[in-house]
């Protein structure tokens, strides 16, 4: 196995404070990297911060006072107030951060000097944000501020204070709709805003060819997810296009395995060329599995994980299709760790209690998964932050992920 190295963070219960990269759709690092972009609330509030990778010597790029941004997954936030930690997204071959303080859309550099782009509309709730592979476009996903309607503390529960109501269930009784806000990154404007009715959009992520198409999700469906989960919009063509259907045409998939809409599906995500989505998920009749679809052919292979790989874990890629995975894998002997976790009580049928940083090579055509498990992350799952979301460096050469193992989440790395 191989060392579990700290990148960032406090070991020191004394004075601790959580550290984390950012939400994995998009790098942490520079293109180079030699820069490792981080969220931290070492002085009390989350703000953004860069390290340089040869010396360690770390810059404050934000200054925010407010707190948490309320915002999908960080339900219990300030309204109005703070920084979106769910917002921050980098451009990694510039640069430059994107982010949301306090409903203002804002980017910032390296000379630390943040720019105001726009505002959110008022009566909006944001999620996380996309920026196009050329650096010219900004997609920010809004929902109609009435999804998440209600009193964290009288009406959540569990550790992220969600709402007891089903939200997608809110969404189609109350009509509530999504929005996909696209904003020049120089000049602040608004390119345009496509409505998308019924949904509850999270997820968002500019083909990185082609930033007239944009890939996004409909979070936690009531019914249906297994169809309802992916979809494209293509601005060209101003069609929303849905990306898995119901099928027996499955390719690599020896088990035989039907798509249905009752199945799970989560964490789509682009290959490089643009070519290319993967995602992981589980059969409503069988076990845990990660896909493949390929836009031209319109063809899927799916490869179905062994029974006892049930631990929930995402999934995903370097610059060759190779993937990490931070859940699922287990040895025969291994001992789970029982622990509860009020995010097991959502839609994914897994429960969170993956213990190894794997990587994975997919043979598509044969149907396998050839696992090589890295080392342990020892983290305990306990909310959103403590998700190690494990992301390659763009050279190949190291996985970094996030990892609570006491009180306080770190960054840490482990070489390939």
């Amino acid at each position: 196995m191989k060392e579990r190295i700290l990148i960032s963070g406090c070991p020191d219960e004394a004075s601790g404070f959580d550290t984390q990269l950012l939400y994995f759709t998009c790098s942490s690092l520079s293109a180079d990297d030699r820069r490792i972009y981080l969220i931290s609330d070492r002085d009390g509030n989350p703000n953004i911060y860069v390290r340089n990778m040869e010396d360690g010597s770390e810059q404050q790029l934000t200054q925010n006072r407010n707190g948490i941004l309320k915002s999908y997954v960080y339900f219990d936030g300030n309204p109005g107030k703070g920084l979106g930690k769910a917002s921050v997204c980098l451009d990694s071959q510039r640069d430059t951060v994107y982010f949301i303080q306090d409903n203002r859309i804002c980017k910032v550099g390296l000379d630390g000097i943040v720019h105001i782009l726009n505002t959110v509309k008022n009566g909006r709730m944001t999620a996380f944000t996309h920026v196009s592979n050329d650096g010219k476009r900004l997609c920010v996903p809004m929902t109609d501020g009435r999804i998440l309607d209600y009193d964290p503390d009288t009406e959540g529960y569990g550790l992220d204070k969600r709402p007891r109501y089903n939200i997608d269930g809110r969404v189609q009784q109350e009509k509530l709709n999504s929005y996909l806000c696209v904003f020049d990154t120089m000049t602040g404007q608004l390119l345009y805003e496509k409505t998308v009715p019924l949904c509850w959009i999270t997820h968002v992520q500019f083909n990185p060819v082609n930033p007239e198409i944009i890939m996004f999700n409909h979070e936690w469906p009531c019914a249906d997810c297994g169809i309802r989960r992916i979809w494209l919009y293509n601005h060209a063509t101003d069609e929303i296009i849905r990306v898995r259907h119901e099928g027996t045409d499955t390719l690599g998939n020896p088990r035989g395995h039907a798509r249905k809409a009752a199945d799970w599906v989560c964490h789509e995500m682009w290959s490089d060329d643009g070519e290319v989505i993967i995602y992981h998920g589980g059969y409503a009749d069988g076990p845990a599995m990660v896909g493949k679809y390929e836009l031209k052919s319109g063809r899927y292979w799916e490869i179905a994980l062994p029974d006892d790989f049930n631990a929930y874990g995402h999934f995903t890629m370097d610059h060759q299709q190779n993937l990490c995975c931070d859940g699922y894998f287990k040895f025969p002997d291994d001992i789970k760790v029982v622990r509860e976790n009020s995010t097991d009580n959502g839609p994914d049928p897994h429960k969170k209690d993956g213990e190894y940083i794997s990587r994975v090579i997919p043979h598509w055509e044969e149907g396998r998964l050839e696992w090589i498990p890295l080392c342990k992350h020892h983290s305990d799952w306990l909310g959103q932050d403590a998700h190690p979301h494990p992301v390659y460096n763009h050279s190949g050469t190291r996985i970094y992920f996030n990892s609570r193992s006491d009180r306080h989440v770190m960054v840490y790395a482990t070489d390939v």
